[in-house]
């Protein structure tokens, strides 16, 4: 979707009681599908076409779609000939990551402007910690989403969604609802009751396993959450089911975690085969993509100790930093993923894997994704397959 950069900036907010502050105050920043969007900035022709981006020219694989094109059922993971087939007049792009380093890191140093405590998440999305900074702006919301608009929009030329919550998630779904260059804003006194008639497929992406159990026990929306114990959740999904839980009542307990600095290696992906959930599989793209990853930064002479581990399942993204022992040491990397997946991974389908190098100083095992606490049966039966 693409705005006229003269056009109104848009807020959208309920009337709310204001007060001295918020608990907790957290703004979700997001640039949809920011290749494209970069793309798009670089090349006006691909301006309201359809347009897929692809992970390479040897490896023809779908990793972002536009809006125009995800109404043809396009998705990522799609090879580019089933992808071409069902839409005419794609446009075709091979992805290029520095290019989208350079801008992202363009867009986090904007933000940093904002607030210090930020969580860059993914490239074009990033969360800042507004709590210890509320009074600095008034206890306006509004005012901070004007801001973060005007910073980003001039740093990079993009215009990014914002949204404003008393927690991570529903800051992330203002967001979602806001669109580029407008502004959600969702009071923590009035997230239960948006939250409440959303599924938690809507919410967070939550997958089939998921919803199936909790629909067994008579729970379809977030507002049916309250109806069973926080117990029933994480007997059967560990952490996972504790957090989603709070989650779909405005409530998610998941703190901004200030790892700022992505702006440096774009790290290196992979999209996995459909249906992806084999151990030995998922254990060998690993190895592939850290030994790749290993040789790239030793050419270029980037060592680097602080890694971020990533998976893509059903829900979402999980990540987890850890710290290597030396820097470029393969085998405490592999190390470092198989330790990740046993801890992370539930048996499920992934979509995509993703390690990246971070600069500065990171605390061993730093969960993003889980908090601490004893390991769900689903775990602990990835975890065999793991260690096997």
């Amino acid at each position: 979707m693409t705005r006229d950069r003269h056009a109104p900036y848009t807020v959208r907010m309920n009337s709310y009681k204001k007060t001295a502050g918020w608990r907790r105050m957290i703004a979700c920043v997001r640039v949809d599908t920011f290749g494209i969007a970069v793309e798009r900035m670089d090349n006006p022709l691909l301006q309201e076409r359809p347009v897929a981006l692809l992970h390479g020219e040897a490896l023809p694989l779908v990793t972002e779609a536009s809006a125009e094109a995800g109404l043809f059922g396009l998705k990522p993971g799609m090879d580019w000939a089933t992808a071409s087939a069902a839409c005419p007049g794609l446009a075709r792009v091979v992805a290029r990551p520095g290019r989208y380093a350079e801008v992202s890191g363009r867009l986090l140093a904007a933000l940093a402007e904002i607030g210090p405590e930020l969580e860059a998440f993914a490239p074009g999305e990033a969360f800042i910690d507004l709590t210890p900074c509320q009074a600095y702006y008034r206890f306006e919301p509004e005012r901070v989403g004007r801001l973060i608009h005007g910073q980003v929009a001039a740093a990079c030329g993009l215009f990014a969604a914002v949204g404003i919550g008393g927690d991570k998630t529903s800051a992330r779904w203002a967001a979602g609802l806001a669109g580029p260059g407008a502004l959600e804003v969702i009071p923590p006194d009035q997230a239960e009751a948006r939250l409440a008639p959303l599924t938690l497929a809507e919410l967070c992406g939550a997958g089939p396993g998921i919803l199936e159990f909790l629909a067994s026990h008579g729970v379809h929306t977030c507002g049916d959450m309250k109806k069973i114990p926080i117990a029933l959740p994480a007997q059967r999904f560990g952490n996972l089911g504790r957090r989603l839980w709070l989650m779909a009542q405005g409530q998610d307990p998941s703190p901004v975690r200030p790892r700022g600095a992505e702006a440096g290696h774009p790290g290196l992906g992979r999209l996995l085969p459909p249906a992806c959930q084999e151990a030995e599989a998922l254990l060998t793209a690993y190895r592939q993509l850290a030994e790749k990853l290993l040789l790239r930064l030793q050419r270029d002479g980037e060592p680097a100790h602080d890694f971020r581990i990533r998976l893509r399942a059903p829900e979402g993204w999980r990540q987890e930093w850890v710290r290597l022992p030396a820097p470029g040491e393969a085998a405490a990397l592999h190390l470092a993923c198989r330790r990740f997946l046993r801890r992370h991974w539930f048996g499920e389908v992934v979509r995509q894997i993703q390690i990246q190098p971070l600069p500065g100083a990171a605390g061993p095992g730093q969960a993003d994704f889980f908090l601490k606490g004893r390991l769900a049966p689903q775990q602990r039966a990835a975890g065999r397959k793991i260690r096997a």
